[in-house]
């Protein structure tokens, strides 16, 4: 080759490597940018684009690095251990002026551990139980307050509002053996509603922490689990609960069945054992119902298969000292099988809607009944069958009114299922009004009032009957007509008589066997009762209870205060119940064209809205 030539090819081998080289250096340089435009674009987009931001990442890793896992960050515990939980003293609440001192310290708890320790305590007399007289709540923290039901009752004062909100805030779990127990003695004696209950025996069998050597009273969890003691002695635990003053050896025994409660549940859900702390994503009281999910508001129904020590203890029978006697003579759940919800109520044996109609003489429409009804009618001579299938039966007779739209509830065929859920194997009849405020309505309002009884199962219908139980309550204090108390008792004991019976028959019982100074005690109180001719058999037969001049029933009390604005406050009544049911059991089954103003237009252009409310 000659020289130029030579020339020529190395100026272009070196020009092709330098270009070369220069394509290479903007493409490492490009593909390291694109991060970081990447990066920069990013300033442009949406929160909801860019996502939860992660605490703890001050600089962003190096693109070409491996991730290094962030350190975990220490999750704070601050349960109180159960040493120091038992040792918080209890506070006794006998007014809302002592309430609202206290309220704020356990408002402040419930904040970080939506759960309160709830216990509840009365008096026995023969096997007979009174009405609930304590009341006692705690918090994670020891905090217990000792609410003294019958001093706000004697007083004559209504609960604290909070009290009630709190007893019937979904989102605050309660927890105790026998717990649902406890809460239908409340809602009987004192007209409280009490939800979102957990029952520890339930958790505990679920669990699998207790060792359950011992049964599964209150005492029994606790000295398993905690490796706590409750004094548990009969004279104790049976003592006067109603005393005007309690003794610290009382306020110590009903505190610690409290305490011990909220202590068996944190411990339960393995909270001792890692540190507290609720998930990102959920709330506190999310956090707790997830770990025990299925057991709300669910009655405690035990097991058949148990642990070798039950099986020991199954085959004697539990004496007032023994731990199954339970902390109130609450009946043994190994005895005493629970009932799943509803199972208790009783089934309809035959359809409620035959969907039979009945027609004026020209064929138009009244309404659909019964078969048997629409039988009737055959028999007697005054109908005719038109139809086998759909029954339909024509008048020979003029009716006394007809509907006033051919669109009316009356004439629609109903399906004989539940109208909550769609179950259609077993259902029940349910007063969507309660017959208790029903039954005192006057007769314009009582007459065709089969829209307002439904069908629902009886899961569904015992359901509902709860969230009666909560509007009932909420009459109740609106309107001055407490449920479960003396004032709405139709029939009082006279402790005085009493007092005179029971000394009669002592000294009839007992005999000589008395004592000479208490003898004389008991003769000279039936003494002071009668006159000189009284005998100790009659006092012995003494009728306690007597007529209370003062008693009006809850029903008739709240449709009273409704009624004295006349048709339209009735009217009002009416539409609140059927505006409760349906927020409350959000049916998806209702026949059509039922109605939370059903009839109410009618009434008011029939009656008008002076009309004079004549009360049942």
């Amino acid at each position: 080759m000659s020289r130029p030539g030579t020339l020529t090819a190395a100026v272009a081998t070196l020009l092709g490597a330098t270009l070369g080289g220069l394509f290479l250096w903007r493409t490492i340089y490009t593909q390291k940018k694109k991060p970081l435009k990447s990066t920069r674009g990013a300033e442009h987009l949406t929160v909801e684009q860019l996502g939860p931001l992660e605490l703890g990442a001050a600089t962003p890793p190096h693109p070409l690095q491996e991730p290094q896992p962030a350190p975990p960050s220490p999750k704070p515990n601050f349960l109180v251990p159960v040493e120091k939980l038992l040792e918080v003293p209890a506070v006794v609440v006998s007014s809302s002026e002592e309430w609202e001192e206290h309220w704020p310290l356990i408002q402040q708890d419930l904040s970080v551990i939506p759960a309160l320790g709830l216990d509840c305590e009365w008096v026995s007399v023969r096997g007979k139980a009174s009405v609930v007289s304590l009341l006692q709540l705690a918090t994670f923290s020891g905090r217990c307050l000792l609410l003294r039901l019958l001093a706000f009752r004697q007083a004559q004062r209504p609960l604290p509002a909070v009290l009630l909100q709190v007893l019937r805030d979904p989102r605050v779990l309660k927890v105790g053996v026998g717990c649902v127990e406890d809460s239908k003695r409340l809602a009987h004696d004192h007209g409280l509603a009490l939800v979102s209950t957990v029952d520890l025996r339930s958790l505990a069998l679920r669990q699998r922490c207790a060792v359950l050597s011992n049964g599964l009273s209150l005492k029994s969890l606790a000295g398993d689990v905690l490796g706590v003691s409750l004094d548990k002695t009969p004279a104790l635990r049976c003592s006067d609960w109603e005393a005007e003053s309690l003794s610290q050896q009382q306020m110590t025994y009903a505190a610690r069945d409290a305490q011990v409660s909220v202590a068996l549940f944190l411990h339960l859900l393995g909270l001792y054992s890692e540190p507290w702390l609720p998930d990102e994503t959920r709330s506190a009281y999310s956090t707790l119902a997830a770990r025990c999910q299925g057991l709300v508001d669910v009655a405690f129904r035990g097991r058949c298969e148990t642990e070798e020590g039950e099986h020991r203890h199954r085959s004697r029978r539990p004496t007032p000292e023994s731990p199954e006697a339970g902390d109130q003579q609450v009946p043994d759940p190994r005895r005493n099988k629970r009932k799943p919800l509803g199972v208790g109520y009783s089934a309809r044996k035959s359809p409620l809607y035959d969907n039979c109609f009945l027609h004026a003489p020209d064929g138009q429409p009244l309404c659909t009944c019964d078969k048997k009804k629409a039988k009737w009618y055959l028999d007697k001579g005054i109908g005719e069958l038109v139809s086998e299938e759909p029954f339909i039966v024509r008048l020979l007779f003029e009716p006394s009114g007809r509907p006033d739209s051919q669109k009316d509830y009356y004439l629609t065929a109903k399906e004989n299922l539940c109208v909550v859920c769609g179950k259609a194997d077993s259902y029940i009849r349910k007063n969507i009004v309660p017959h208790e405020y029903r039954r005192h309505f006057p007769t314009e309002m009582k007459d065709h009032n089969s829209h307002d009884i439904l069908l629902l199962c009886t899961g569904c219908h015992a359901a509902s009957n709860v969230y009666d139980g909560f509007l009932k309550q909420q009459l109740a204090e609106e309107h001055g007509a407490p449920q479960g108390c003396e004032e709405a008792a139709r029939t009082l004991e006279d402790q005085e008589r009493r007092r005179v019976r029971s000394a009669a028959r002592a000294l009839l019982s007992a005999g000589d066997a008395v004592p000479a100074a208490r003898r004389c005690e008991l003769l000279a109180t039936v003494a002071a009762f009668f006159d000189p001719g009284g005998q100790e058999g009659e006092a012995a037969n003494l009728e306690t209870r007597i007529c209370n001049e003062n008693y009006v029933p809850h029903g008739l009390k709240v449709v009273r205060a409704f009624a004295e604005r006349g048709l339209q406050g009735l009217i009002e009544l009416e539409r609140r119940w059927r505006q409760h049911f349906l927020s409350s059991m959000q049916p998806g089954f209702l026949p059509p064209l039922w109605s939370v103003s059903h009839n109410h237009e009618k009434y008011l252009r029939k009656y008008g809205e002076d009309l004079v409310v004549s009360l049942s």
